[in-house]
């Protein structure tokens, strides 16, 4: 017997400037997984496509087992053997997109499903967080949309979502070259003076207000980070010649998706092609070569869907059971303010 789930995950952007590790949009950029458990098989198997053919990290490396083995970990089984995912991804790696979190949620959500795990979202994003390190990129992911996560004092997870006006457009400018993560976090101060984090606190209050109202002083304000940005700028060859074409071609203003290299401007969407081209011609003067991507107004969160085949007879999967037959879908889930 062998059973198949298929996950599709999106990508996602964090920060937004003045968001630092607490607010995140999905991404139109997609990963998707084919899992199979074949009970004849031997230890764990990865099969990488699009984005990902050229990764060649181990396998016990790889998120989407590290997810996998976390979702196992708090349903409290053991990881089978005779685990092969195939993976094929539109999400740029190492671009500041959140492919890392994109693949350890599908992990997850394959053992969720695959072994019916039984596990809620809930149970789910704060694996996945505790993977990762940080909620901002698993929650839009799994959720859709633009959302705000954060830990509150007792340790549960927080997630509210987050209005975006419908005037509004995200636009991605995804240079030819990666920034490590890790090396990224690395750059940032143990310790900020009092005044700036004062500052920090009133632009991401100016964040969120300026995504809901379109506000163009919110806006601008917000994207001019102080707690992330000004260490990691320099990581990025021709950051402030690209932020600055994206104001000139009509954005609020712009700064980098995660922690980069890929840059986020926040415009008028009728202004958002234009804004575009100017930060990839932005590039180019400085011999770096890079698309853009108009992010749609909303993107759904990660849907996953299961079969079993067997040689014989029929499925043993109840009916009734979402996870185990049929379709799974967590991104139409929730829309208001959650506390987990």
């Amino acid at each position: 017997m062998s059973t198949t789930v298929r996950v599709r995950v999106p990508a996602s952007t964090s920060n937004l400037g003045a968001g630092f590790d607490c607010v995140g949009v999905a991404v139109d950029r997609w990963l998707n997984v084919t899992t199979t458990l074949d009970q004849r098989g031997h230890g764990i198997n990865i099969e990488r496509s699009g984005t990902l053919a050229s990764l060649t990290i181990d396998v016990a490396d790889d998120r989407l087992v590290s997810g996998f083995r976390a979702a196992c970990q708090r349903g409290r089984r053991e990881v089978p053997d005779g685990i092969t995912f195939d993976a094929t991804s539109t999400i740029p790696v190492g671009r500041g997109l959140g492919s890392s979190a994109s693949a350890t949620l599908a992990g997850a959500l394959a053992a969720n499903a695959l072994l019916g795990l039984g596990l809620t979202d809930r149970a789910i994003a704060l694996a996945c967080a505790d993977v990762e390190g940080h909620p901002d990129n698993v929650v839009p992911s799994l959720f859709g949309g633009a959302r705000l996560a954060l830990t509150g004092a007792d340790g549960s997870l927080i997630i509210a979502p987050l209005q975006v006006h419908e005037s509004l457009a995200l636009v991605f400018a995804i240079p030819d070259f990666a920034v490590e993560t890790r090396h990224a976090r690395s750059v940032l101060p143990a310790e900020l003076p009092h005044g700036t984090a004062t500052r920090a606190a009133a632009l991401g209050a100016a964040l969120v207000q300026g995504l809901a109202t379109a506000n163009e002083g919110l806006l601008s304000a917000a994207l001019d980070d102080v707690l992330h940005v000004p260490y990691r700028r320099t990581l990025v060859e021709g950051y402030d010649a690209v932020a600055r074409a994206a104001r000139r071609g009509g954005a609020f203003g712009a700064t980098l998706s995660g922690s980069g290299s890929t840059l986020l401007a926040i415009a008028p969407a009728e202004r958002a092609d234009i804004v575009g081209a100017q930060m990839v011609a932005a590039w180019k003067t400085v011999k770096v070569h890079a698309e853009s991507l108009v992010n749609p107004s909303t993107v759904g969160g990660a849907t996953a869907s299961s079969d079993t085949i067997r040689a014989q007879g029929s499925s043993p999967f109840n009916d009734s059971d979402p996870l185990k037959a049929g379709s799974f879908s967590a991104g139409r889930v929730r829309d208001a303010g959650i506390t987990f």
